[in-house]
């Protein structure tokens, strides 16, 4: 028998299915873009109404507390409501503890009542400022929700304990209704999120890498991209902290993000450290026309002859015009040249190795031929004329920092590989991303918000205006809340302007159609398109404090409480406050220590000498973490407020951080060394230099930069003569520590000679 055809689809069939195909290719690019925004519009308009409805059967004095807590909740993801809801519960809890312990102390006595709350606001403002993540933002909730507590009991002190419990009660609905809606209905898991953070970070080191070895990246866009990966550290570490809040993220893996991080620093430390010295060596060898030839490098770690301000003359007399004039200047440039020509190859194939993907095997394969490499170098130098001192310490720095590298990008490729294959790794916590504000800023952040609640109850005392209080309520969370913005002033003013949009709208919403409602359901639709025009504002990056305003100003006056009462006096007289209220922050912090905020570059660039004195001093355990980390998180900061374009006064200081960074790790590794050496000449020296660095850190100048520059010099004569009666184990070391000796030398030229090279 013959087979059956096969049944073929019928037209109507094959229509729809090609009608269909096409709809979804149509809408995929509005799926991804505003079909996300509108879901999370439509969650947090569920979130929202579902904690309103609650709080009115609940039967709730203030239901718009609930149906606000849901609106500041709204969160792209999953994990970052969750965390955001956990420090909000923490946070109103200890300030409503606070709010009934300072009303109890001083139940009659409103002036010391408003001077303890502001005690408290500066203190709790301060550790935001500190934290600068979701644990800056319990810190926020403690000090403004004691002043929402302890303001309105001023004349009823009895009321206090009524208020904080409803406080709590009406907090905690808004943060159960927010949890369960983004957790539950289509959500949006932040460890997603993070691994595509991981995965393009990943991508766009080893991008960078390739461009700096092949010589296709200039000096100003390698400060921007270390200032851009400065910000990626921190950025991660604030994703790896809300997605720590979702089912499924293990401890194993927060530890391999860590490591991941701690991984990422270490990489990039060494690649900007062998950068600078290829730099050097083009440089010197005539191959470009920037940098200056490092002339007295010879005797940095060498003879120790010639003296620190002879060196740093010879340094900063050595550019392009000069560099040939002199049969020393030509020497130089020639054994310059040569060294290039052995290191360049080098560069060649790491940079093709980079163009495959990295695997273990690639890895390995790459490391081999690297050594090949190296052996083949010091052949062909062998059998040449010999080099001077200074061409031979570059060669020999080149190719330990050569080696160096491999091994810290094999370890980060393996982390990113156990990371994005779901591999489990048995790791020990490298420690957490530890964020580091300068002080002035923290102390500053604290006087201007304590001063602002003083200010505010001024006015409410002079003026007397009962909705006065709606303005101290404002002023006080808007100053505390911008605190920790690297922009502060562009933030509040954004929530102004969602304020003034805000105010005919609510106007219109209030008295024109919540009034017609006689339940629930009619309620809901004539506030809902206001609501939800916020939520969409707030959902993109451009307009997101306009929505937020604008948000919180509907939440406090639109929404009816369980009894009603429709007065436009009392209404507008609320409206004007609030808007008061936030005028006034945005005057304080446009009056009150300006120039202290969160990434102003004369902070930042104090901050890096601080951290500078912590590597000659701290105590050594998981030191070079603790300052790569805070380095890191300085410069981050200075992204984030010198915005996409940083000016010529930023990028001096990315390249003075740059440079500290490379001094402390070279000064961190000599401490270790000197821990693990026996007494002798070498040591002594090795101590004198680190007795002369930490003096010249301390208060920096020339001639203390001079006097460490002579200490390198005869450091580096103590460990050569030190060199051939060596054991294996300590050759490697004291060769290690001339190594960190050449880069201590070299970064001490450019502080002295204002020639900071950030390539």
């Amino acid at each position: 028998m013959n087979a059956s055809p096969a049944a073929q689809p019928s037209p109507e069939h094959s229509a729809a299915r090609r009608v269909f195909k096409w709809f979804q290719f149509q809408t995929a690019d509005w799926l991804r873009t505003e079909g996300e925004r509108w879901i999370f519009v439509a969650k947090a308009m569920l979130a929202s109404f579902s904690a309103l409805w609650l709080a009115f059967r609940l039967g709730l004095d203030a239901p718009y507390t609930a149906l606000a807590t849901t609106i500041i909740l709204a969160m792209p993801s999953s994990g970052m409501v969750l965390e955001k809801a956990f420090y909000r519960f923490l946070g109103t809890l200890v300030g409503c503890s606070a709010a009934l312990a300072l009303v109890a102390l001083f139940p009659q006595m409103p002036t010391v009542l408003f001077i303890g709350l502001a005690l408290w606001v500066a203190l709790c403002t301060g550790g935001a400022a500190m934290h600068r993540n979701q644990q800056s933002y319990s810190f926020v909730l403690a000090g403004y929700t004691a002043v929402m507590i302890a303001v309105p009991a001023v004349d009823a002190p009895s009321n206090v304990f009524t208020l904080a419990v409803t406080r709590v009660t009406e907090v905690g609905l808004g943060i159960i209704c927010s949890a369960v809606v983004h957790d539950v209905i289509f959500p949006r898991r932040h460890s997603r999120a993070v691994m595509r953070t991981v995965q393009a970070r990943y991508a766009g080191f080893i991008g960078f890498c390739q461009q700096v070895l092949e010589h296709r990246i200039t000096p100003e866009q390698a400060e921007l991209n270390h200032l851009r990966f400065a910000a990626d550290i921190a950025a991660l570490e604030s994703g790896r902290a809300a997605a720590f809040f979702e089912a499924g993220h293990s401890r194993s893996h927060t530890r391999q993000l860590h490591a991941f991080n701690a991984a990422f620093m270490t990489a990039l430390t060494t690649f900007y450290t062998l950068h600078r010295l290829a730099h050097r060596l083009r440089a010197a060898g005539g191959v470009n026309g920037t940098g200056r030839v490092d002339e007295g490098v010879a005797d940095a770690v060498g003879t120790g002859h010639v003296h620190a301000s002879e060196a740093d003359a010879r340094h900063a007399d050595h550019d392009n015009a000069g560099a040939g004039a002199g049969a020393g200047g030509a020497g130089h440039a020639d054994g310059a040249g040569r060294v290039l020509s052995q290191v360049e190859p080098m560069y060649a194939h790491m940079a093709a190795a980079l163009r495959d993907e990295l695997t273990s095997a690639r890895l390995a394969q790459m490391r081999h031929a690297l050594a090949n490499d190296i052996a083949a170098a010091r052949a062909q130098l062998a059998d040449g004329p010999a080099l001077e001192r200074a061409q031979q310490i570059d060669f020999d720095t080149a190719v330990e920092l050569l080696e160096r590298f491999a091994g810290n990008l094999a370890d980060f490729a393996a982390l990113y590989h156990g990371l994005t294959q779901q591999k489990r790794q048995q790791l020990s916590d490298p420690g957490a991303y530890s964020p580091k504000t300068p002080p002035a800023i923290i102390v500053a952040s604290g006087f201007r918000a304590g001063a602002t609640l003083l200010v505010t109850a001024a006015m409410w005392y002079w003026l007397a205006w009962p909705a006065t209080i709606n303005a101290i309520l404002m002023a006080t969370i808007f100053c505390a809340l911008a605190s920790s913005s690297p922009r502060p002033t562009v933030l509040v003013q954004q929530v102004l302007i969602g304020f003034l949009i805000a105010m005919p709208l609510a106007f219109i919403t209030e008295f024109l159609m919540v009034s017609k409602a006689d339940n629930f359901y009619p309620l809901l639709l004539a506030a809902l398109p206001l609501f939800a025009f916020g939520a969409y504002l707030s959902s993109g990056a451009r307009w997101g404090g306009v929505g937020v305003g604008l948000g919180m100003f509907s939440a406090t006056l639109v929404v009816p409480t369980n009894l009603m009462r429709y007065d436009v006096e009392s209404f507008i007289s609320s409206e004007l406050s609030l808007t008061l209220g936030v005028v006034v922050a945005y005057l304080m912090f446009k009056v009150v220590l300006p120039e202290h905020t969160m990434g102003h570059r004369g902070h930042v660039a104090a901050a890096l000498w601080r951290e500078a004195q912590s590597a000659c001093g701290a105590r050594l355990h998981r030191l070079k973490r603790r300052f790569d980390n805070r380095v890191r998180d300085l410069l981050s900061q200075l992204n984030a407020a010198a915005g996409p374009a940083p000016n010529a006064e930023t990028r001096a200081v990315v390249r003075q951080g740059l440079t500290l960074l490379e001094l402390g790790h070279a000064i961190i590794e000599l401490r270790q060394l000197i821990a693990a050496s026996h007494a002798g000449a070498a040591r002594d020296s090795l101590e004198a230099v680190l007795r002369l660095l930490a003096a010249y850190v301390r208060a920096p100048s020339r001639q203390a930069g001079e006097r460490a520059l002579q200490a390198v010099l005869d450091a580096g004569t103590a460990v050569r003569a030190a060199l051939p009666d060596a054991h294996p184990e300590r050759r490697a070391r004291l060769h290690t520590a001339l190594t960190d000796l050449h880069s201590i030398y070299t970064s001490l030229l450019d502080q002295l000679s204002g020639d900071s090279h950030a390539a």
